[in-house]
């Protein structure tokens, strides 16, 4: 069997295979109806991967509260309109039974990169509160390239933070989701407050590597407290800033250390995303190394993401003990059923939806 078709538990939750959907923003809520509720698109992008294979799906970003959306056409979970809209997603993808599909929710907060234009409005920057945006907040008063400055929060604020993100961990479990995963990455709330690029706080919350890692640690206790104790929690963190001066893999190996004693059971391991200057080297599999060695010594499992298009890659990346899993993202959006594909090319026969059988290919894909 390839590496990439065995299954895997994390707690009580059984994964039929590693091939997994990464978070991966829509700006699709709205712009009529109430703000923040996942609608028919949703159904049809995350049902797709449920039909194509996949066996851990990840919605994408959504926010703890209103303030926290990346853009007005932001999902979020900090309401009972949103959440009943989730569970007749999450109701869908556990209704396609030969597949056997798991679906997680990404909690997140933008921190100073919320209330900006959705990437196809053809604007770029903050939107303005005349046009339906809000002010910003974040670890210090730092504004990110070209957006709006953010206010420091205060330490009222940070404790409401935290709150809301046990809130929507709540509400994702009435909801339906099989597994929870908190953004700590990419240059939103969490990571922000984790970067020294970023957090020049010289309060609790900020200074020294422990300061400035509280607020996550906080974050992941209050949701695992609230959660039951066989779901697993995911974690997806920036494994390096790409620039001087900010988070690098050490500092990432230790975080991901510390995560793990608070009850994190995966570290989704990507990177990037905290400022405009970063020095980014892409490339085929380039952030496989973070997730390896996070993985090889602190032992804890990892997931790995990027660049990763064809089932070589993949097979390859769990094979050699580089990740515990793959997350496959832009590869998914160009080929919903990547995961067949990925099957039939390794030689492992994977479960067909039954409406689909007759596709089922026996020489070419």
């Amino acid at each position: 069997m390839p590496a990439l078709f065995t299954p895997l538990k994390l707690r009580s939750l059984e994964l039929r295979h590693r091939g997994w959907v990464s978070p991966m923003c829509q700006y699709s809520c709205g712009p009529d109806g109430e703000p923040g509720v996942p609608n028919d698109w949703h159904l049809m992008h995350l049902g797709s991967f449920a039909a194509g294979g996949a066996a851990l799906i990840l919605t994408e970003a959504a926010a703890v509260n209103a303030e926290g959306r990346i853009s007005p056409r932001d999902a979020g979970l900090y309401n009972d309109a949103q959440a009943e809209a989730w569970q007749r997603i999450t109701g869908f993808v556990h209704r396609q039974g030969a597949a056997d599909a798991k679906i997680g929710v990404q909690l997140a907060h933008a921190g100073r990169k919320a209330s900006t234009y959705w990437p196809f409005s053809g604007k770029r920057g903050s939107v303005p509160e005349t046009d339906g945006g809000w002010a910003t907040v974040g670890p210090s008063p730092l504004a990110f390239d070209g957006y709006a400055e953010p206010a420091a929060m205060s330490e009222a604020q940070i404790r409401d933070v935290i709150s809301d993100f046990a809130a929507a961990a709540v509400r994702a479990v009435d909801a339906g989701f099989d597994t929870l995963e908190l953004h700590g990455a990419h240059g939103y709330l969490l990571h922000q407050f984790q970067s020294p690029l970023i957090n020049t706080r010289t309060d609790s919350w900020g200074g020294d590597e422990t300061g400035r890692n509280r607020l996550l640690l906080a974050v992941i206790d209050a949701v695992r407290d609230v959660i039951p104790e066989p779901m697993p929690l995911l974690l997806r963190i920036s494994a390096t800033d790409w620039a001087a001066g900010g988070i690098d893999i050490e500092a990432s190996v230790r975080l991901a250390a510390q995560a793990a004693e608070h009850g994190v059971d995966l570290v989704d391991v990507s990177s990037g995303g905290a400022v405009a200057h970063q020095e980014i080297r892409p490339g085929p599999g380039y952030q496989t190394e973070f997730s390896a060695r996070i993985r090889r010594e602190t032992g804890v499992p990892t997931g790995t993401v990027g660049l990763l298009t064809s089932a070589g890659q993949a097979e390859h990346a769990v094979a050699t003990g580089q990740a515990d899993g793959v997350f496959i993202a832009r590869a998914a959006l160009r080929d919903p059923h990547w995961w067949l594909r990925a099957a039939f090319e390794l030689g492992h026969d994977i479960t067909w939806p039954p409406q689909y059988e007759r596709a089922v290919p026996r020489h070419s894909f």
